[in-house]
């Protein structure tokens, strides 16, 4: 499996459950996605860094959140926008609405544990808004007939948005370090 390639819903499950973690896999990559992008480090030990919980033990390397991890990582910077939302591969679309709105909120949540003082750009800050909208969305809001095209556009859309807070949050400080 490539070093880009996201581990299982399945799999994530099934670790997050090993650790008795009440985050399903969407939440935890979604609180991943928002540390990450929001230019938080990339550590081993991130279950206790974006859940808030120092208590949680960091992944065994190579485990499966420890995939997780660097798969994300290796996503997010991707230069030709690999990045990918884990969400269930079910054909059921208000659940796999639910779970992109879940991915939404534990973002958020992620993010705001570390973007600190950080200035967002203009397009930065709608971006924002709008996984905050999603996140604010509920299932009962969702057509199961009509919504799966309306809900593949939305993801892509998400993905844009996170690669420009990625940007703004993280690589823009990169870059500008190496320049000084």
């Amino acid at each position: 499996m490539s070093e880009t390639n996201l581990p299982g819903w399945a799999d994530v499950a099934a670790a997050a459950d090993q650790l008795h973690l009440a985050s399903t896999p969407a939440e935890l990559h979604g609180a991943l996605c928002g540390w990450l992008a929001a230019g938080g480090g990339d550590s081993r030990s991130w279950p206790a860094l974006v859940l808030a919980d120092p208590m949680l033990p960091a992944p065994a390397d190579g485990d499966v959140l420890d995939r997780l991890r660097t798969a994300s990582v290796a996503q997010l910077s991707d230069a030709d926008f690999g990045f990918e939302l884990l969400l269930p591969d079910e054909d059921d679309v208000a659940e796999r609405a639910g779970a992109m709105f879940a991915w939404c909120r534990a973002f958020l949540g992620g993010f705001g544990l570390a973007v600190g003082e950080k200035k967002l750009s203009e397009e930065g800050e709608e971006a924002l808004g709008d996984i905050a909208n999603l996140a604010a969305a509920r299932v009962d809001d969702v057509d199961p007939e009509g919504d799966e095209e309306s809900l593949t556009e939305i993801e892509e859309y998400l993905r844009m948005a996170v690669l420009l807070l990625h940007a703004d949050c993280a690589l823009g400080p990169q870059h500008r370090q190496r320049l000084h």
